[in-house]
């Protein structure tokens, strides 16, 4: 039977739903660059807040490092990609840490501008006991992270299909598609597979959302297919 990507939409959210804690849920949602793991968390909210659970969307890209720690092997290195773009204690201490088991529930959505370079003011938030973090980003279920989630998805797509809707998307950020090509190539993707060979991630998903094609994506439950 073909999936539709709302049918999809609509079984991921309930099980998020049914997950209960005594402390807010915090999702991750995994992915290599261009995945689409931005745009199923924000579909994933009105699902969600119409189940009546309050959510709270926020991303790695509020949790860079600096242009210059970033770039300090150089900008097309793989391994500065995987190892110096983001400030993951940050992440932990006002973010995952706060809304989990025994915090305070006071929280900040995001430290950092990388498009200004700039750190951001302190902007303390409160979540509700039954609130939803839906986090995207890279290199989400790398150990200094994997064990502060209570539940873990996984975007797969093919390198290709990522490059291509790349592509497309990246364009005004990097001035032309031969620009984004170029970036990807030696940057992000030798660093994603990096993160691959090295994490694992799609085994330490709770469920893997299969994303080459967006009008029919499909979940896989890693734990039901391994031996």
């Amino acid at each position: 039977m073909s999936v539709t990507r709302e049918m999809a939409l609509s079984q991921l959210a309930e099980m998020i739903f049914s997950i209960s804690h005594d402390h807010p849920l915090r999702v991750a949602i995994d992915g290599i660059d261009a995945a689409g793991k931005s745009m199923l968390a924000d579909e994933l909210v009105p699902l969600l807040e119409r189940r009546g659970r309050p959510v709270i969307r926020a991303s790695i890209d509020g949790f860079h490092r600096t242009r210059r720690e970033r770039y300090q092997r150089g900008q097309d290195s793989a391994e500065g990609y995987y190892e110096d773009s983001f400030d993951y204690n940050s992440l932990r201490e006002v973010l995952l840490q706060p809304v989990g088991p025994g915090g305070n529930r006071q929280f900040q959505r995001a430290v950092f501008d990388f498009h200004t370079d700039t750190p951001l003011p302190m902007r303390l938030e409160e979540a509700a006991p039954n609130a939803i973090l839906l986090f995207d980003g890279v290199f989400l279920l790398m150990p200094v992270l994997n064990d502060l989630w209570d539940y873990r998805i996984f975007v797969h797509v093919d390198f290709e299909v990522a490059l291509q809707r790349a592509i497309v998307r990246d364009q005004a950020l990097f001035g032309s598609a031969e620009a984004v090509k170029a970036r990807y190539l030696q940057r992000y993707i030798p660093g994603q597979r990096l993160y691959l060979k090295e994490v694992h991630p799609r085994e330490r998903a709770d469920v893997v959302v299969e994303n080459n094609d967006l009008m029919h994506s499909r979940l896989v439950f890693p734990s039901q297919t391994s031996n």
